[in-house]
């Protein structure tokens, strides 16, 4: 059974995972897990263990070093906190074979953070429309001049790169 208890222990890591992670506190954040999991659904990509998902942290930051949140809402369920939020932040590096465009984006999300039996934080499975965003990382790019098209055709590129290898066969099984 959910206690009040419960609720509020779940909700003190995970305010205090998103807060690490804004602060780039990389130790800290990954010590809200026993062993750290990623999901993240619209690449079809998992990040299982410290290396990965230091690898996943050091990438995302190289692309977007002042990736920011804002939390809409936090709901409990029987086995997860689940939070509405907006990302934002600059495209300034590259995000794998996306270059990038000095825009900035701010998307909402859901990320599910699943916790088991025990109350440890088993998995974030993170939720968001990877077209609004891409639309956010390139708009101001003037479509019409043909100048543009080669970053155009990069971006795009690097965008289907990131979905197009095989989807992780954890999240189709």
């Amino acid at each position: 059974m959910l206690t009040p208890e419960i609720r509020a222990a779940r909700e003190k890591v995970v305010l205090d995972h998103f807060h690490d992670e804004v602060r780039q506190d990389w130790d800290a954040t990954l010590s809200t897990f026993p062993h750290p999991h990623y999901e993240i659904i619209p690449l079809m990509k998992v990040h299982d263990g410290d290396r990965e998902v230091r690898d996943y942290y050091h990438d995302t930051r190289v692309a977007f070093p002042d990736q920011d949140h804002e939390i809409i809402a936090l709901r409990h369920s029987d086995d997860a906190v689940i939070v509405e939020f907006w990302l934002l932040g600059t495209h300034q590096g590259f995000f794998g074979a996306i270059p990038p465009t000095g825009n900035r984006f701010r998307v909402r999300m859901t990320a599910y953070f699943i916790f088991d039996a025990d109350e440890n934080l088993v998995c974030e499975r993170i939720y968001f429309d990877t077209l609004t965003w891409m639309r956010q990382l390139l708009s101001g790019i003037n479509l019409k001049n043909p100048k543009n098209w080669p970053f155009v055709l990069r971006a795009v590129r690097g965008a289907m790169a990131q979905t197009s290898s095989e989807p992780d066969p954890r999240l189709t099984h």
